[in-house]
């Protein structure tokens, strides 16, 4: 049946970027909050707003139950998780569909296969997509680590078998260093996710990252095309293009078949990402791992193929299937998109908090910003610093370049300091304009481009 009233169990500018798309399609909405949100720019937008618990999100956003009890007092039919918090929790995707709500994404069976890492390999291989060479399950002992790290050989990553966004992450040069990383590792993982189990992975130097939207209906599943996502600092995504600029046109169809296949194949239902790793000197790729969710960068696939994902997603879990064919999904110009976090990336990346006095959003032809601000917005210090997503659209490459220089040049948040200031330097950098970059390119630069900028040093880097 068609869905009624969506209920947001999230925060910040996904919140609003839900509530826009609900309020398109004419459903009522409300907003789980916990009380640090209650004066945020999604609050004023709901239609109502369920307070869920305290700041911190253990007590509230990450709460199952406080979340579930907003839904039957507010009358919800269907809730959305969003990204991040329990958007990719098995369980409380079976509790949501067992209250007798839709849950807008796929199922909890669906959500626990590709969930945890070593599983989601197999299926990957039993779907004939290549996979890096890496351990067949989930690795609980470090002295396992150790034994299939000598079979996989060095250099590898350590992973957590469960959750993503980088943590739990470790990258092992040699075996002196295994045991302790892995112990690491896994004190990251349980702290992050509640699940101390790792996996291991060749870990292929100087490789892009590249992954495909696919959106399905449980049935039938297609691909949006790529994104570029080789951007990063700590393992976190900064900087995202679609499409990827470093993809032949032979290449790109054979990548997105296979997230494609790979979509189908497990009855996906929603919007979804399959992530790859890429070696542009071989042409080599390999399955890496699969978000299933709405990742903070698909307005750039929005915005190169005209298709709005959540709105899809809403349709989808409305029981209206599918609505296109894959021969109808067709890429129109560039898009870049850049997270701007509340941090002073001349000083270490440290937090900038506090009151926003003055606020200058961008604007103008192909310019986006999806975001959380509003002037007077106190920023809380609970949750992580993503402040907004500037996006922008051109014909290609080279001209959404330009268009970004100058939407970072109107952006105004005084007296907090963003990461839109890095942007401004990378946008000029000749390797960023030449693609010639990694995914370790970005933390070996940051020292000498924030030099170049008279900016105090950041933090040193390690290999």
């Amino acid at each position: 049946m068609p869905l009624r009233k969506l209920l947001i169990a999230n925060r910040g500018e996904i919140a609003v970027r839900l509530l826009r798309a609900a309020r398109e399609r004419g459903l009522a909405t409300v907003l789980a909050a916990s009380e640090a949100d209650r004066d945020s720019l999604a609050a004023g937008l709901a239609d109502e707003v369920e307070i869920i618990g305290p700041p911190p999100v253990r007590k509230s956003y990450l709460d199952p139950a406080a979340i579930l009890a907003a839904a039957e007092r507010s009358g919800a039919d269907a809730l959305h998780p969003g990204y991040g918090f329990l958007s990719e929790n098995a369980a409380f995707a079976d509790e949501v569909r067992e209250a007798g709500l839709v849950f807008v994404g796929p199922t909890g069976d669906t959500i626990r296969r590709m969930g945890d890492k070593a599983a989601a390999r197999r299926t990957a291989a039993e779907a004939g997509v290549p996979v890096v060479p890496g351990s067949e399950g989930r690795v609980e002992d470090p002295e396992e680590a150790a034994r299939l790290a000598g079979e996989i050989g060095y250099p590898l990553m350590i992973k957590a078998a469960a959750g993503g966004g980088g943590r739990g992450i470790r990258v092992v040069h040699d075996a002196a260093e295994l045991r302790d990383q892995a112990l690491r590792a896994q004190a990251e993982a349980e702290a992050a996710f509640g699940d101390r189990g790792i996996y291991l992975e060749k870990y292929i130097e100087r490789a892009r990252h590249i992954e495909v939207q696919v959106l399905g209906d449980g049935e039938r599943a297609i691909h949006l095309f790529e994104r570029e996502c080789t951007l990063q600092r700590r393992h976190q995504k900064v900087w995202e293009e679609a499409p990827s600029a470093s993809l032949t046109p032979e290449k790109r169809e054979e990548l997105c078949a296979a997230a494609a296949r790979l979509a189908e194949g497990i009855g996906y239902s929603g919007a979804g990402t399959v992530e790859f790793i890429y070696d542009d000197r071989t042409g080599d790729f390999f399955f890496l791992e699969m978000n299933t969710r709405l990742q903070v960068e698909h307005p750039t696939t929005e915005m190169v193929t005209g298709v709005d994902l959540v709105r899809a997603m809403l349709g989808i879990a409305g029981g209206e299937g599918l609505q296109l064919r894959q021969e109808e999904v067709v890429l129109r110009g560039h898009s870049i998109e850049v997270r701007i976090n509340a941090e002073d990336y001349r000083n270490q990346f440290f937090p900038s908090l506090g009151r926003v006095d003055h606020l200058r959003l961008p604007g103008g032809p192909g310019v986006r910003f999806d975001t959380l601000l509003y002037p007077g917005y106190d920023i809380p210090p609970f949750y992580d610093s993503l402040l907004g997503k500037l996006i922008v659209h051109d014909l290609d490459r080279e001209h959404a370049l330009g268009r970004l220089r100058a939407a970072l040049g109107e952006l105004d948040t005084a007296p907090v300091v963003t990461t839109a200031g890095l942007f401004s330097l990378l946008v000029e950098d000749p390797d960023v304009r030449a693609l010639r970059f990694d995914t370790q390119w970005l933390e070996q630069r940051l020292p000498g481009l924030l030099e170049e900028a008279g900016a105090a040093p950041t933090e040193t880097t390690t290999r």
